[in-house]
C-alpha cells in the first residue's frame, strides 16, 4: 500500500526534516523528466540553511558536512518529486541514486558521503526507498558545490 504524503511529512519531522521549495533550473534542464513509468530527476545540489554547500571532501569539506550535503540533495530530490508527481504517495520504488562527490584524489569515502542521501531514502521510503547506486569522485561540480545527486523513482500512474 503507498504512503501518504501525511506519512511521509510525519517521518521527515522526526528525522528534524522539511522539504524545501523545488528549486528552479540553474541551467538548459528541466528538473524531472516522466517517461515509461519512471521519474528521472536531475542532479541535485546541496543546500542547508538557504547555503549551497561548497568545497572538497578530503580538503576543506569534512566527511560530516558532505553526508548532510548529500541528505540535502536527497531532500531536494523529494521535493523535485513531489513538485513534478503532485504527490510523494506516487513513488512506487527508488530504483537508482547517482552521487557525484567533489573530492580530493586521496579522498576514497564517496560512498559514506553518498549514504546521506541513500539512508534518508530508506528512512522515508521504507523497503520501497532501496535502491541501485552509484557514488563517483569528481574534481568539480557545478556553483562549487561539495556533491550532487540525482536519481531515478518507479511512479505509480494511477
Amino acid at each position: 500500500m503507498p504512503m501518504t504524503d501525511t506519512e511521509i511529512e510525519e517521518r521527515l519531522v522526526a528525522l528534524g526534516l522539511t522539504l524545501p521549495q523545488a528549486a528552479a533550473p540553474v541551467a538548459a534542464y528541466v528538473p524531472v523528466v516522466i517517461a515509461g513509468g519512471l521519474a528521472h530527476v536531475s542532479g541535485q545540489l546541496p543546500f542547508i540553511d538557504d547555503k549551497l554547500v561548497t568545497g572538497r571532501l578530503g580538503e576543506d569539506v569534512s566527511l560530516e558536512l558532505g553526508t548532510a550535503a548529500a541528505q540535502a540533495c536527497g531532500l531536494m530530490i523529494l521535493a523535485q518529486l513531489k513538485a513534478a508527481l503532485g504527490s510523494l504517495s506516487r513513488v512506487e520504488r527508488v530504483v537508482k541514486l547517482g552521487g557525484f562527490v567533489n573530492s580530493s584524489s586521496n579522498f576514497t569515502d564517496q560512498p559514506k558521503v553518498v549514504n546521506g542521501a541513500s539512508e534518508l531514502m530508506v528512512t522515508v521510503f521504507g523497503e520501497t526507498g532501496k535502491h541501485a547506486r552509484s557514488a563517483v569522485g569528481v574534481p568539480v561540480l557545478p556553483l562549487g558545490a561539495a556533491v550532487e545527486v540525482d536519481a531515478i523513482v518507479a511512479v505509480r500512474t494511477d
